[in-house]
């Protein structure tokens, strides 16, 4: 197992396996993390020259066998149970970053939900609230 990991750190894994679940990382997945990073108050004393590390250290997890798995215990771990709906709204303002959400992400979303034991009804607020935000039309 790797050594533990920030807050900070957990929630980048949340969002960078949420953007590499579908074997696509595209620019405005990277660049909503990259916003995310800067602007959440969660990140407030969070380094952004670290960003980059941060992300290749999760992606090398994911690229082991049971990477998924894996990061999702680490991730999990790290996190307090107040930041979960954070952690769960993050994955969602990622997949909704590039205007289409594939049947991968909608898994990871569902494996997401249930490993933090978040209810539906938080769930469905967030994901409502994203679409509002994203809409184009």
């Amino acid at each position: 197992m790797t050594s533990p990991i920030t807050v900070q750190d957990a929630l980048i894994y949340v969002m960078v396996t949420m953007s590499a679940v579908d074997r696509t990382m595209t620019d405005a997945e990277l660049a909503q993390i990259g916003n995310i990073t800067r602007t959440l108050p969660i990140f407030h004393d969070f380094p952004e020259e670290r960003l980059l590390r941060v992300s290749r250290d999760c992606g090398a997890i994911l690229s082991e066998q049971d990477g998924l798995d894996t990061v999702m215990l680490i991730a999990h771990d790290a996190l307090p149970p107040g930041l979960y709906d954070t952690a769960y709204s993050l994955a969602v303002e990622v997949a909704a970053a590039d205007l289409h959400v594939e049947q991968e992400e909608l898994r990871l979303l569902q494996i997401l939900r249930d490993r933090l034991g978040l209810d539906k009804l938080t769930c469905a607020a967030i994901e409502r609230g994203a679409m509002a935000r994203f809409r184009t039309h």
